[in-house]
């Protein structure tokens, strides 16, 4: 028999003698606000010029897509080529380890702060709107034909609209004792034009939908393929040819030195066994939103994956004072350091 030795990555976590951390990689969430807007003709549409002098009163029920809302979040995601594990040494306090679910690093012998999870959209509920049948009286109902329907209703509405104007004007028969008894029947006609109106014109019904892509970028991206939105089906494949595309750039800003590989070599094989906290010195990144050609967004984030690693000595966690460290859960560089004598 031959043996066999079994290999297996680092899992994060805390025991008694120590932990297994991760750092993160800054991950870009995007999301997406997506209007569809529904048409759909009225029953008169036809007539909608001859009685109601109503231009390009379309005939065909419709649907389109488009974004009314972008935005850009940066997150933090485990980085799994950038795990550590800590020993805990009696000589030293750096005991009390928090990590995130993923494993991530956030804070030593501190409580990490608390992570606002993003807020979900809540579309706006729709107003009832009337329904215009309701309102019609017996002589359009007994109508013979839908011409003398939709020149009925024509008439009904210029006397809603006729009625409204005398209220304005003070001249009605039966005038409102007060201004708020004024705005609710203006408010009541209104809504009777609108109704009967739309049997003309037709409905508009407009429904928002949130969509959340995330990409997490290892590197330069140049014109990356995003996704892609049709007009008609809103958000589609992208190998959907029916959508337009959306591309995204990122850009590393070059603003961290890269490390000299040789002389990191050097020092580890010097001191192999030093003992500390590694932590992100993170870069920046560049992110473009393209539709097609056009530039529709551009912003900067700092970025833990365009940066370098660095060392935290364990002399900072020894029994002489107490540190603590609270650590940036999406770039994972040190938010704060602060030491403190022991109490006697």
């Amino acid at each position: 028999m031959v043996a066999q030795t079994q290999i297996s990555e680092y899992q994060p976590g805390v025991t008694p003698e120590g932990a297994v951390y991760f750092l993160p990689k800054t991950a870009i969430r995007i999301n997406l606000l997506v209007e569809k807007t529904t048409y759909k003709p009225g029953d008169f549409s036809a007539y909608a010029k001859r009685y109601m002098r109503l231009n390009n009163i379309k005939q065909e029920a419709s649907t389109q897509h488009r974004i009314i809302s972008i935005k850009l979040m940066p997150i933090g995601v485990a980085d799994s080529s950038k795990s550590y594990a800590l020993k805990f040494d009696p000589k030293t306090v750096a005991a009390n380890v928090a990590l995130a679910e993923d494993g991530r690093l956030l804070a030593i012998n501190a409580e990490p702060k608390s992570q606002q999870a993003p807020q979900p959209f809540v579309p706006q509920k729709k107003k009832q709107r009337p329904e215009p049948r309701q309102l019609m009286n017996q002589e359009i109902l007994s109508a013979g034909s839908t011409a003398k329907m939709a020149e009925l209703t024509a008439r009904e509405i210029y006397d809603i609209r006729e009625n409204r104007n005398l209220l304005i004007k003070g001249q009605a028969d039966f005038m409102p004792k007060d201004g708020a008894q004024l705005r609710m029947m203006l408010d009541k006609l209104d809504e009777q034009d609108a109704a009967l109106t739309s049997l003309f014109k037709g409905t508009y019904d407009c429904d928002t939908t949130e969509h959340t892509l995330t990409i997490c970028p290892d590197g330069p991206l140049q014109r990356q393929l995003l996704f892609r939105l049709s007009q008609v089906n809103g958000l589609v494949d992208i190998d959907d040819l029916s959508g337009a595309p959306f591309y995204i750039t990122v850009e590393d800003l070059n603003t961290v030195s890269p490390v000299d590989e040789e002389a990191a070599a050097k020092a580890k094989k010097k001191k192999p066994y030093e003992a500390g906290v590694y932590v992100n010195i993170p870069g920046r990144m560049r992110i473009s939103l393209f539709q097609g050609i056009n530039n529709i967004m551009t912003t900067e984030q700092p970025a833990a994956q365009f940066g370098n690693v660095e060392l935290l000595s364990g002399e900072l966690f020894n029994k002489r004072y107490t540190t603590h460290l609270w650590i940036n859960p999406i770039t994972g560089a040190v938010e704060r350091l602060d030491s403190e004598q022991p109490k006697k």
